[in-house]
């Protein structure tokens, strides 16, 4: 039965929250209201992989290499490593899976126990009930019922490149501590009985009272390009414990080495255990992508030996609240700061750092350099609102994040598409192409552009191999990069990819024009106006050689120019969604569709025969399209009920995967009131802000001028119950058009909206004004 609050040895108080925040003084400094909002439980939940936010409650800071969680499960690809509905706890895990759709990486898992050493995953599950659980973004705890009898308190937190863990055993026999090096991997996410085996290794140093060792499990391996082998790659680890060992051994497929000190294969782990009295011990574990001797570097740098587990939690809270506490909002509730705070917290996550004090390693020429590196780039995701956010409230790392590619580029001969270690050819186009065009238009420094340059045009211009003939189909193995698949087959030429040889050609049409007009937006901001003029007419003319003007969708063509079906050529979306998807030519969409009063009808039949699927992300700007077309009351109503709908302070608060920030990004924008519907247009579209005021105080800049951060203030009186905008003035100047430009955000000043509960005149000449 379970032990009453007062006689657990816990380090946090007894609280009817506590599964929500810690309420121990020490896990509690900085105070922070903001940080104490996070909920990290928000999005695990969900009815399957893809109704999932594919969220999990980790310990880490912002960007981190690792992220720490309890192992609930063993993941792959379409399963994270904890999931709220499980009962059991199996280990604490240092994880590199960016997404629910991602494979793991070089993990390692740190599983205590007590009595007989268990290091098969089933034997080892210990079970644990929420009510004493304690989440929160800087530290993890959890009491778990030992299997012979007893209790064990599992702490967490963590630096960028370190875990630091402490159990508490309470009760127990002999305890010990099992650190695994390698496991079953699991490939793709349709079986997972399809396994591979790979090869680790174990070093134990009993007087220094370490357990290192590699993992070279990778599992998104089957789908990397063929030219991008990354062989050298391994997950390196060094585990260094505050007590002596009073044993030790190592374990390989459940056959214990007692005394060993060093092991290599499949199934391996290693393992010491302590005095039969011992209550309490500490592992701080160092994690690399380059070497067992710069785990242990990074170990001493990160966490040195005098550092508490309470010091670390505080310098891991510390560095939440420094960018979570730069937005103050008035006006909402508390599940309203939860659902926000914690979207916040998400979008701070990925791309996250993969360099270690000056050098890293890189899978595209498998050898490591000195520089900054970051992985985890979802890019097809993050280049709608993420990017815009990273921008604003993490200026300080998207100079390194664009050099970062464009090493990546200089290494393996492209940009990224989705880079989890190295490339992956997950999702479709070159939105890389987007990410540099909107840095480099928002003035972001810090990189060369020349060589960005260089990078773009040759995603926009140089096909892949064996363009006419490989279909380069969703997770498509032994291919080569597939960059812009069909860009010769037929898009340079007739402006589509033809569906009878690509995949998903439909859309890959509409991303590539989208993708031109990013890189016309670069070449422009180097003065190469010829190439700018180019690459713009091809994205104004190529998304409209798929619009079918006897049904007025876009569709999907053959190489021959016959139309391919309704049904056929889209990403993660039908044709509703893309045909809305030419953000770069709202205008020229408006007037196909037969003019403003047309497409705002075609909008409501979008939403009202429940097309919009806000799940993923082709629908994300669709309802910031009526304010284009002179209906933003309209806009402002299906904004608020889409964060409704989608958006909530529970587990099952994301009604599809996070994609490494892009769901919050949508919500954040939202709340404040304006959303990036073009990327590289250096505007937003105004919607309805949710909270009567927010205050953003935006972190300095290495590209600013004056080094400063700047202040926005958004006044918005009753907005939580009053979702029409009357009125916008920007610094006291009147606003007649829901447009304002980045410079509006991020040089700061005061938004003054007027709310009202009723649709309004303003921006809504179409619907309201022409009544």
């Amino acid at each position: 039965m379970p032990v009453p609050c007062s006689a657990r040895l816990s380090s946090y108080a007894c609280s009817p929250h506590r599964h929500r925040n810690s309420s121990h003084l020490a896990f509690s400094i900085p105070p922070s209201d903001a940080v104490d909002h996070v909920n990290p439980l928000i999005g695990n939940g969900g009815d399957s992989p893809n109704g999932s936010g594919g969220m999990i409650p980790s310990t880490a800071p912002p960007f981190a290499m690792t992220r720490w969680v309890a192992q609930t499960r063993e993941n792959y690809v379409s399963v994270t490593p904890y999931n709220y509905t499980d009962t059991r706890i199996h280990g604490f895990q240092g994880t590199h899976q960016p997404a629910i759709w991602m494979g793991e990486s070089g993990q390692v898992v740190i599983a205590p126990g007590a009595g007989a050493v268990r290091t098969n995953f089933e034997d080892r599950g210990m079970t644990f009930s929420h009510d004493n659980e304690v989440t929160s973004a800087s530290y993890y705890s959890v009491e778990m019922d030992a299997i012979e009898g007893g209790r064990i308190l599992a702490e967490q937190s963590a630096t960028s490149r370190v875990g630091h863990l402490r159990f508490t055993f309470i009760g127990t026999g002999t305890p010990y501590v099992l650190v695994e090096a390698t496991r079953a991997s699991v490939l793709g996410s349709s079986d997972p009985n399809n396994v591979t085996y790979p090869e680790g290794a174990i070093l134990i140093n009993p007087t220094g009272k370490e357990i290192c060792g590699k993992n070279p499990e990778r599992q998104d391996f089957i789908i990397e390009p063929v030219s991008t082998p990354a062989r050298k790659w391994s997950g390196y680890f060094c585990v260094r414990f505050d007590e002596p060992f009073s044993s030790w051994g190592v374990a390989q497929n459940g056959t214990l080495s007692e005394e060993s000190t060093s092991g290599g294969g499949i199934l391996l782990s290693g393992y010491a255990r302590f005095s039969r009295s011992l209550r309490q011990v500490t592992a701080r574990v160092g994690v690399s992508f380059i070497s067992i001797e710069q785990a242990r570097r990074n170990l001493g740098i990160e966490i040195p030996d005098d550092q508490s587990l309470e010091d670390t939690a505080r310098a891991t809270r510390t560095a939440w609240a420094e960018k979570l506490d730069r937005i103050k909002i008035q006006g909402a509730t508390k599940d309203q700061k939860q659902v926000f705070y914690t979207g916040f917290f998400h979008t701070l996550q990925y791309p996250y750092e993969q360099d270690e004090y000056g050098t890293y390693y890189s899978g595209y020429d498998d050898a490591v350099h000195e520089g900054i590196s970051y992985t985890g780039y979802s890019n097809w995701d993050i280049y709608r609102a993420e990017w815009a956010w990273l921008i604003l409230f993490a200026p300080e790392r998207v100079p390194g994040m664009v050099q970062s590619m464009l090493q990546d580029y200089q290494e393996g001969g492209w940009l990224p598409m989705w880079k989890n270690i190295v490339e992956t050819n997950i999702m479709i186009a070159t939105h890389a192409d987007s990410l540099i065009a909107e840095a480099a238009l928002k003035d972001v420094t810090g990189f060369n552009l020349e060589t960005a340059w260089e990078a773009v045009r040759k995603d926009a211009t140089h096909p892949p191999v064996n363009d006419t003939t490989t279909v380069y189909d969703d997770r498509e193995e032994s291919v080569d990069y597939e960059v812009r698949a069909g860009l010769s087959s037929v898009y340079e030429e007739r402006g589509w990819v033809a569906a009878n040889i690509h995949s998903e050609a439909g859309s890959r049409t509409l991303d590539y024009s989208y993708d031109d007009y990013a890189v016309s937006v670069l070449a422009k901001a180097l003065d190469k106006p010829a190439e700018s003029a180019f690459f713009l007419n091809r994205s104004l003319t190529n998304p409209f050689t798929i619009f079918n003007t006897a049904t007025g969708f876009m569709e999907a063509r053959n190489s021959s120019g016959e139309w391919a079906g309704q049904q056929v050529g889209w990403t993660e979306g039908d044709m509703w969604a893309y045909t809305f998807d030419v953000v770069q030519d709202i205008p020229g969409l408006i007037q196909r569709r037969g003019g403003n009063k047309s497409f705002v009808e075609f909008l409501d039949e979008h939403f009202d025969g429940g097309h919009n699927d806000h799940t993923n992300e082709p629908s994300h700007h669709i309802p910031y399209l009526y304010s284009l077309a002179g209906a933003a009351s309209k806009s402002q109503t299906r904004i608020r009920q889409i964060a409704a709908e989608n958006y909530n302070a529970t587990v099952n608060g994301l009604s599809g995967n996070e994609d490494c920030g892009q769901m919050s990004a949508w919500y954040l924008f939202s709340a404040l009131g304006f959303y990036p519907v073009n990327p590289v247009s250096g505007e937003y579209v105004v919607g309805s802000p949710f909270f009567d005021s927010v205050t953003l105080n935006f972190p300095p800049s290495p590209f600013s001028n004056t080094m400063r951060g700047t202040s926005l203030h958004i006044s918005a009186p009753d907005a939580p119950s009053q979702p029409y905008v009357r009125s916008l003035h920007i610094n006291g100047v009147p606003v007649t058009v829901p447009l304002i430009t980045h410079a509006d955000v991020s040089h700061g000043g005061v938004f003054k909206f007027v709310m009202s509960g009723v649709p309004e005149k303003w921006g809504s000449e179409t619907t309201i004004g022409s009544k």
